[in-house]
């Protein structure tokens, strides 16, 4: 929610009395400074602003904004944010978590959330290992990954959150990683304007128990080559020199192929209103070290669910009078037990 009329702030205002603890070199850092950063850009009020978190080393985050905050019970933050945007639709909600808290113990949360495009912002900090129980493997975590929890690697299928929060019907679904403070910022600013729920990957490096996982695409030298920005009603092309694209075959499936070979004509142009090209997108590399897309896959408008809600409630009124809720409260007991 926008104000016109906000103080203006630095990213001072919005950092907190408190300690910073995280292990040093870890990612959450960079991503903390970026939204402490895009904060006072924003032009909201600190008071009509709250971060919800669950458990997990990224749920420290409320913590160390100067904001109201919320530290919640293990991957329920998104169900906390829900009834918190739902009865203070003036609230600016954001979500904060990992990716075992919010795709594990919470993935039930998660998914309700973005289905009933609730209007909250949501982060999730994916290290692909569980950090604060000190390196489980996590459900992004790939098949083979030797932990503590599965010393003879992982059977499990990872999750790709990306195509989850699509298959979830989410209205805004982004990704960013934490090697690029701009590229965060303008992610999130992207997510904060967007009227609903608004999902966000953050690929995110745990330096103590996974250090290095998207190091192959998002390491300095590797970003041309191994990075796909998507940009709205652009070509998706990427290189140093912009040689290489992603174009659709002949089979119906998305491809990278060399611009000089296909030309520059047969190279896709990027449609974040297209739900199947954004899920086709989502599925384009198989773990980070392929060629990965980042940006904005998908951003629709659509019916937000505090504002469904109230519009029900209004016809109810209408058709037979308001209710009473201390009346409701009073009326004694609704049943009999014998």
């Amino acid at each position: 929610m926008t104000d016109t009329a906000v103080p203006v702030t630095t990213r001072k205002d919005w950092s907190s009395d408190q300690e910073v603890r995280w292990c040093p070199g870890c990612g959450d850092y960079s991503i903390l400074t970026a939204v402490q950063l895009l904060m006072p850009e924003l032009h909201v009020r600190r008071e009509n602003t709250v971060f919800v978190s669950g458990i997990g080393c990224a749920a420290r985050f409320p913590y160390y904004m100067n904001t109201y905050g919320l530290h919640g019970i293990h991957g329920r933050a998104p169900a906390i944010a829900t009834g918190l945007a739902v009865a203070r639709p003036d609230l600016d909600v954001w979500v904060v978590g990992g990716d075992g808290d919010m795709l594990s113990i919470g993935g039930n949360h998660l998914l309700h959330a973005l289905r009933r495009n609730v209007n909250i912002t949501i982060l999730m900090f994916n290290n692909q290992i569980y950090g604060l129980t000190k390196g489980q493997y996590s459900p992004t975590s790939e098949v083979g990954k030797v932990t503590k929890s599965t010393p003879f690697g992982s059977l499990d299928t990872p999750f790709n959150p990306i195509s989850v929060a699509l298959g979830a019907e989410a209205t805004f679904v982004a990704r960013t990683h934490d090697m690029d403070r701009q590229h965060m910022m303008e992610t999130f600013r992207r997510a904060h304007a967007h009227k609903g729920a608004a999902f966000v990957e953050i690929y995110q490096n745990c330096n103590v128990f996974n250090d290095g996982a998207f190091e192959t695409i998002t390491a300095k030298a590797n970003r041309d080559d191994m990075l796909i920005p998507l940009v709205h009603g652009e070509p998706i092309r990427f290189g140093a020199d912009d040689e290489k694209g992603v174009a659709l075959g002949h089979d119906g499936k998305l491809g990278l192929v060399e611009v000089a070979d296909v030309g520059a004509g047969a190279i896709l142009v990027h449609d974040e209103t297209n739900h199947g090209l954004a899920f086709q997108l989502s599925r384009l590399a198989h773990g980070p070290h392929e060629p990965t897309p980042v940006g904005v896959f998908r951003a629709v408008d659509a019916s937000e669910y505090a504002e469904a809600t109230d519009r029900q409630l209004a016809a109810a009124h209408e058709q037979k009078g308001p209710g009473d809720l201390r009346a409701l409260l009073h009326s004694g007991a609704t049943w009999t037990v014998d």
